[in-house]
């Protein structure tokens, strides 16, 4: 038996990075796993992956940070497969520079996708969840603990996101709903990539384990999240990222 057997999983933002290794551990793990990609370019790629996985995932082209396409997309993970158990809003983008140089659209475009994203799926799952219970994981990052420098609008989407899950675990655990996030630390992957080489030296140099996370370490901390395993950890913010945020 693994440990989602019988689970229904959104995973917003799916189809690369941590969340493609989401979808892919999650379907691993016996969920069967709904995942949102936004622009056409990634369409073939999710497809893709939806294909790989035999049946147990579908793809959706869906911005969760528009209201009433995530009211939408949660009525159709409904339709299609029943019922919602789990939520992970992992969407997410960086628009990084300086304060001073840093555009209204900049960071509009942040707090959209990365925070109201996470209200607009939150609000209209919970009226799927609140009879049954589930599990709302959020995807913070330890630059929403401790800030970084030329990232004052994503530093900000994703403290928000933690104040966001604790008011939603003490809101609604009584109806058996538990809701915390995940705050990454410096994984590999394609955003990361684009990274010059002595930042990433620099962070690097700053991790105790010495070596870059990866995407089934965030993927792994989630499962156990969701799962039974995790059934009395509710408001909480876990880090993943070698040590990184001592």
């Amino acid at each position: 038996m693994t440990l989602l057997d019988g689970k229904v999983a959104l995973i917003t933002g799916g189809a690369r990075g941590i969340g493609e290794a989401l979808v892919r551990k999650f379907v691993e793990q016996g969920a069967k796993v709904a995942f949102t990609y936004v622009s056409a370019s990634s369409q073939a790629r999710a497809e893709k992956l939806a294909a790989e996985l035999g049946g147990q995932a579908k793809a959706y082209q869906s911005d969760a940070g528009d209201f009433a396409q995530a009211e939408a997309l949660i009525a159709q993970v409904v339709a299609d497969f029943g019922k919602l158990d789990i939520v992970i809003n992992n969407a997410g983008i960086t628009r990084d520079t300086l304060m001073l140089r840093m555009t209204e659209q900049q960071w509009d475009e942040v707090i959209q996708t990365n925070l109201k994203s996470v209200f607009n799926l939150t609000k209209h799952a919970l009226k799927s969840m609140i009879r049954s219970g589930g599990s709302i994981i959020n995807m913070s990052s330890v630059v929403g603990v401790f800030g970084q420098q030329g990232q004052a609008n994503y530093a900000a989407s994703k403290a928000g996101i933690i104040g966001f899950s604790k008011s939603i675990a003490k809101e609604y655990g009584s109806r058996g709903i538990r809701c915390n996030a995940v705050a990454p630390g410096f994984i590999a992957t394609e955003m990361t990539d684009a990274l010059d080489e002595k930042t990433k030296e620099g962070y690097l140099s700053a991790i105790p384990l010495k070596r870059l996370g990866s995407g089934d370490d965030v993927a792994n901390t989630c499962v156990f999240l969701a799962s039974d395993m995790g059934a009395y950890i509710t408001g909480q913010v876990i880090s993943v990222c070698g040590g990184l945020n001592i």
